[in-house]
């Protein structure tokens, strides 16, 4: 198959779409627009969201429609097991988030970003640090999801890639801009319910119409061995290991998560968080079989771009009807999770760079707030669509940015359990590790032959680094002393088979030896620390910017029904569970 060269919709079948989802979702925010607009509600909603749209939240943000094409890309390259390795580690990030999540909002109950309480941990440097990953890791994903938008209108219509950027843009700057957040998490709740429902029906409807199960047979010979293999070793060092370090870093990380953890109610954060790991996984492993259909029928997608595989098999195979739900469904994925990061790049503006290191928080006026967030959510949708214009690879810039972010992934969890964390070793363990991971994922430097020293001392890194990440995740459950057997037992078992051939994996190395570099640097800079942090400070000192939050919380909480089921706040763990802090301290 050579792919899709005609347009599958008229000009006006596809405004008309648009303006249906678009016009739709602004009559929503219009519904929840405020004439004295609330500055804290503006990027948390107050603290006080309730399950049901938290949790839909939650799920729409992580699932995007980068997620669905990348997901069909890891399908298309690696074989049966590569969404598989996309979609199940993803969604078990999300369920790792909730234990950290938990800590950081019984720290910090008000806060608005994790930089603004990195800012009361150890000072300016590491606010701006984190702030400013935050702003380019935002951004990528901003252009990431107006690529998506442009692929799939300039398959399915007369209008070309631009436009489709343009249309895409305008779209979700259209709804977002006036009530920021609260839009953003009121609207996900209407596009996951739309996604869920289309995936449900149009996979199912591929997968027949396509000529599957037969095709299973008759295009076995378009697979590789290690395509055809769900245990493929080629499919878990490309894509699914290095996706575990990334994700989780990602889940760390990234602000648009940790806004709807701060937006969420304290006592609703397991629940929601457990819902979004099924929901996500179901959707994201759904779509990304598309990728493996288009394998075995030795599909080419349009001009040899991966990202054109599900635009392409939806446009081949669905009738019109269902292919306009394709569309919407899309649509729906790229902007729930782009008017996450305009919200996300306008709290940061917001709360990091006016409210504390402009204006300083005792004098921070909340309507200047209000107006840096709005030219923010412009001036980011502008570069997103001049830097969308450049077409990379979605699958690649995923990887790269979660892999940016595992410098900071140590230090930033240190920063809420250990007392000793200071402001130093963040900083220098952060940069340290950046720069050790630049040459490795860009291999800058030759590890081979006479530089075979390098590759054996980036595998050994490699193998630190993958004791940090199995030990960080058992941490979050089980406690320090789980974590450290776990940690060092992944050590131990995978020494023998890394070392001396792990550094030909760039993208995994890359991951690795950032998680590993700042988690010992960070540690062995904080180790002698005599004097400890107090924990309640960050309480103290982050919270809300407007005086009128206490209302807004009100109308918050009115928003979901959920909100009425009794459940009692709470500050700590729920009982039974253990607390991971109580053993580090």
């Amino acid at each position: 198959m050579d792919g899709i060269e005609t347009a599958q919709f008229s000009a006006v079948v596809v405004v008309g779409l648009l303006v249906f989802f678009y016009g739709g979702t602004f009559l929503v925010s219009t519904r929840i627009g405020k004439k004295e607009e609330n500055a804290d509600g503006y990027m948390t909603a107050g603290n006080n969201i309730g399950f049901g749209i938290s949790a839909a939240s939650m799920t729409a943000t992580w699932i995007w429609a980068s997620s669905m094409y990348a997901s069909a890309t890891s399908g298309y390259m690696y074989g049966i097991s590569g969404p598989i390795h996309y979609g199940l580690w993803g969604a078990l990030m999300i369920l790792f988030i909730y234990p950290f999540g938990k800590r950081i909002r019984a720290v910090a109950p008000k806060a608005h970003t994790l930089a603004e309480v990195m800012y009361v941990r150890h000072g300016r440097s590491s606010q701006l640090m984190l702030a400013g990953s935050n702003v380019v890791g935002s951004l990528i994903s901003l252009m990431s999801n107006f690529i998506a938008g442009g692929v799939l209108i300039s398959l399915l219509s007369p209008f070309n890639f631009v436009q489709g950027v343009f249309a895409v843009a305008s779209g979700v700057l259209l709804y977002t801009l006036w009530s920021g957040f609260r839009a953003s998490v009121l609207t996900d709740f209407v596009q996951v319910l739309a996604m869920l429902g289309a995936v449900a029906v149009l996979v199912p409807f591929i997968f027949f119409a396509a000529g599957f199960p037969a095709v299973f047979e008759t295009g076995a010979g378009n697979l590789t061995p290690q395509q055809g293999n769900f245990f493929s070793s080629e499919a878990f060092m490309q894509q699914g290991a290095p996706y575990i370090a990334a994700v989780l870093a990602y889940a760390i990380g990234n602000q648009t998560i940790a806004q709807r953890l701060f937006a969420v109610k304290e006592s609703l954060i397991k629940p929601t968080f457990v819902t979004a790991t099924i929901g996500y996984g179901a959707m994201v492993i759904g779509v990304g079989m598309l990728g493996v259909l288009a394998l075995y029928l030795g599909f080419e997608p349009t001009g040899g771009n991966l990202n054109n595989i599900i635009p392409g098999m939806a446009a081949t195979y669905l009738p019109p009807v269902l292919l306009a739900a394709f569309f919407i469904m899309i649509i729906g994925a790229l902007s729930s999770t782009a008017d996450s990061d305009l919200s996300a790049l306008s709290s940061i503006m917001m709360t990091d760079v006016y409210g504390q290191n402009i204006s300083g928080k005792e004098h921070a006026d909340p309507r200047t707030m209000l107006l840096v967030g709005r030219i923010t959510m412009v001036v980011a949708t502008a570069a997103a669509v001049a830097f969308a214009s450049l077409q990379l690879s979605i699958l690649d810039l995923l990887v790269f940015v979660g892999a940016l972010w595992g410098a900071l992934v140590f230090p930033v969890l240190a920063s809420f359990y250990w007392d000793k964390v200071t402001g130093t070793a963040f900083t220098t363990s952060v940069l340290v590790a950046l720069g050790v991971f630049l040459p490795v994922r860009f291999s800058w430097i030759p590890m081979d032959g006479a530089y075979g020293a390098v590759g054996i001392a980036v595998d050994v890194l490699s193998v630190v680094g993958i004791g940090v990440v199995l030990g960080l995740m058992v941490f979050g459950f089980l406690g320090t002393r789980a974590a450290k057997v776990v940690g060092g037992l992944a050590m131990l078992v995978s020494a023998p088979f890394a070392l001396g051939s792990l550094h030909e994996y760039a993208t995994l190395c890359g991951s690795l030896v950032a998680y590993s570099v700042s988690t010992v640097i960070c540690w062995a800079m904080s180790a002698r620390q005599r004097e400890g942090f107090d924990f309640a400070v960050i309480a103290q000192r982050t919270g809300d910017f407007d005086d009128g939050a206490a209302a807004e919380q009100a109308s918050a909480g009115s928003a979901d029904a959920d909100d009425r089921t009794g459940v009692p706040q709470q500050t700590g763990l729920e009982d039974g569970e253990s607390e991971p802090a109580a053993s580090t301290k």
